[in-house]
């Protein structure tokens, strides 16, 4: 028997796109997209697709299973429950609860994958992780600047007359946006994409701008030098709803353009190309996730925010600076789900610095582990160091789809569902307003069970298990709160599949920002609440020939890790035998300097560790710029992060993962 069902990707990226998924005698055959979901219109990506493999795969974890003597054994459901639970009342009675470590990420983005901190609070508190490896900086960043990081409705991209995409290859991470790039060109709008590598979104554009890694900041600080020298700022903006822009003003008089066009690396003609086009409006800025993986990232962010508003772009249709979009999240009530009263006691530790934390941890130590929607052991900065803070703890329990490098590492790992076997509401937290339900479709392998299920079943034995004595539904109601009472139910999310949420189409069109003063914020007082300089700096990478030229002459080149092509991080990796070779990009340069030819054999290596690789020449990047995609597995030759740091942004709470410079030598045979 074959049906075709409505569904969605639960992949925690840009587009969260609309499925159409075929299954075939209790079987997903074919993941195709909706042609009737306005975002996706019957396209999705590789990534998408792939979530057919993964729910198939013959390599899936399909039993509970115990580490014994080094060696994993497969153990009942009702003897890793008992166990489990038997410890986190035990580590409760004689350390406390914040001795339990709740190591999490976010690579499922359903709204019911909060019922783990409904959990852990119920549990009594334990120590969790705070800030984001993927966005933390410019997230904070925005909340200094508007008071929240809101982005404009995709179709608002029609009342752009230019548009800067700048950090971000649309083609490999928002294809939905790329869709509209190529309709807005037709309809007359530029494109200038900024970037150190030619990427194919800009082989679109009308302008590419090659900077060099770590130094977008600078480039926006340029920007607004010329735009002021040439009285081109927008005065009423700038009086009537700003505050501190005469810190800034001082900053960019005493900052002057040899020592932003020697850092920037990029020509004087440029910054006079991007003033003109910003003082031209509307312009709207798409910025990506890399320019603030480092240790300037935060300011990096703050630097282009204050370009589009000196430029008068924000709070206009076609505007804006579109980094997330977290008024789509703040739509649910997380707080119902997640039930952060009931917490006794709380403890924080940085997610960038996790291992190191873990290792440092007194009063209590970290006794245990556990570790839901993520991959540490691939995806946290400093591999070699966050192997030895998991080592050092008694007790991991990993809940996954797979033997994942982190699952390696456990005691405990526990096999979970898809996202074809479980139901839930997923959204968008960096692009568009729409939620979509996707329910369980088929009947999961195995013995895998949902994440919901595992939760109840613990709280069970540990005594609260009526917190979880819901239905999937009645969970749902829950998460929709203030929506479901405003004509956003679930029934009608059921029958249509998607529903546009409550949101700004164009956020700050009043001019009022959620920042201590209601305006937009130059200096930031929120910063200065939290006891960190709210006010606009000149900053610059942590590991550059400018801030440390001993380590740059030992070490030259700038390593990107870029997010993979085909994979949300480290999820497809084994699903995709191509992937499972480590392939180092080199510009150019590189390759003349190093006398390197394609597909030959190489090193990359820093102070932290090595990787190897293949190469691969780019065929336009800024010079000294490697990148090796993120999200490789240890079992294939990674993970780049051995050569990542786990630093924190200026904000504090976000990576520097690109902060990283490397050296490069060719294998010998």
């Amino acid at each position: 028997m074959t049906q075709q069902f409505t569904s969605a990707c639960s992949l925690n990226c840009w587009d969260s796109c609309g499925f159409k998924v075929t299954v075939e005698n209790g079987k997903v055959t074919k993941v195709e997209g909706d042609s009737l979901h306005p975002i996706t219109q019957g396209k999705i990506c590789g990534r998408g697709r792939m979530l057919e493999n993964k729910t198939n795969s013959k390599d899936r974890l399909l039993y509970p299973l115990k580490k014994i003597n080094g060696k994993f054994v497969q153990i009942t459901w009702g003897q890793a429950l008992e166990e489990i639970s038997q410890k986190l009342r035990e580590i409760k009675a004689q350390y406390g609860t914040t001795a339990v470590l709740h190591s999490h990420d976010y690579a499922n983005n359903g709204l019911l994958k909060n019922l783990d901190q409904r959990f852990f609070n119920c549990f009594g508190g334990v120590t969790e992780l705070i800030g984001s490896i993927c966005w933390g900086a410019g997230i904070e960043a925005q909340t200094w600047d508007f008071g929240q990081s809101y982005s404009h409705s995709p179709e608002d991209i029609y009342n752009s007359k230019h548009i800067v995409v700048w950090g971000r290859n649309v083609t490999r991470t928002n294809m939905h946006l790329f869709q509209h790039l190529q309709e807005a060109k037709r309809r007359g709008a530029t494109l200038t994409v900024i970037d150190p590598i030619f990427n194919a979104t800009a082989k679109i554009a009308d302008h590419y701008v090659s900077v060099k890694p770590g130094m977008d900041g600078l480039l926006a600080l340029g920007v607004m030098k010329e735009l002021i020298e040439l009285g081109l700022e927008d005065r009423h903006f700038i009086e009537h709803y700003t505050h501190g822009y005469e810190t800034l003003r001082q900053l960019i008089e005493q900052t002057g353009w040899e020592e932003i066009i020697e850092a920037a690396e990029v020509e004087r003609a440029v910054f006079s190309t991007l003033a003109s086009m910003y003082a031209d409006g509307p312009t709207t800025t798409y910025l990506g996730l890399g320019m603030q993986r480092y240790q300037n990232g935060g300011n990096t962010i703050r630097l282009i925010d204050a370009l589009v508003a000196v430029s008068g772009n924000v709070g206009i249709p076609g505007g804006g600076v579109n980094f997330g979009n977290l008024q789509v999240g703040r739509s649910f009530n997380t707080a119902a789900l997640t039930l952060p009263e009931q917490k006794k006691q709380h403890r924080t530790f940085s997610m960038m610095k996790q291992a190191e934390e873990i290792l440092q941890a007194v009063n209590p130590e970290i006794k245990m582990i556990m570790v839901t929607c993520g991959n540490p052991l691939t995806q946290v900065p400093d591999t070699n160091v966050v192997k030895k803070a998991f080592e050092s703890v008694e007790t991991v329990v990993v809940i996954d789809h797979f033997m994942t490098d982190t699952a390696e590492a456990a005691d405990y790992v526990l096999p979970t569902t898809t996202v074809f076997e479980e139901t839930d509401i997923y959204y968008s937290s960096m692009y568009h307003g729409y939620m979509n339900y996707g329910k369980a479709l088929v009947t999961p392998p195995g013995e895998a069970k949902s994440d919901l299920w595992i939760w109840t079943e613990l709280a069970k034995r540990l005594g609260f298990g009526h917190y979880f004595d819901y239905s999937v539904d009645q969970f749902l109601r829950m998460g929709l709160g203030e929506l479901e009472r405003n004509g956003y139910t679930l029934e009608r999310l059921k029958k249509e599949g998607h529903l546009l949420l409550p949101i700004e189409e164009v956020p700050w069109k009043n001019k009022v920002f959620l920042t201590p003063t209601g305006k937009y914020e130059f200096t930031s007082l929120t910063a200065a609440d939290k006891g960190l300089d709210g006010k606009l700096k000149k900053l610059f990478p942590k590991e550059s020939p400018v801030s440390n030229p001993n380590l740059a002459k030992d070490h030259p080149y700038t390593l990107l890790s870029i997010h993979p092509m085909r994979s949300n991080h480290s999820q497809h990796y084994p699903l995709i035998n191509n992937m499972q070779t480590i392939k180092v990009e080199i510009s150019q340069d590189i390759a003349h300097e190093q006398e390197l030819n394609e597909d030959d054999q190489v090193r990359v290596f820093n102070k932290r560790g090595e990787i190897k690789g293949i190469v691969k020449i780019m065929k336009q990047a800024h010079p000294k710029t490697i990148n090796i995609d993120e999200g490789q597995w240890g079992k294939f030759g990674g993970s780049i992060n051995m050569l990542t740091p786990s630093g924190e942004s200026d904000n504090q709470l976000g990576s520097i993962l690109y902060d990283c410079l490397v050296s490069i030598e060719k294998i010998s045979h």
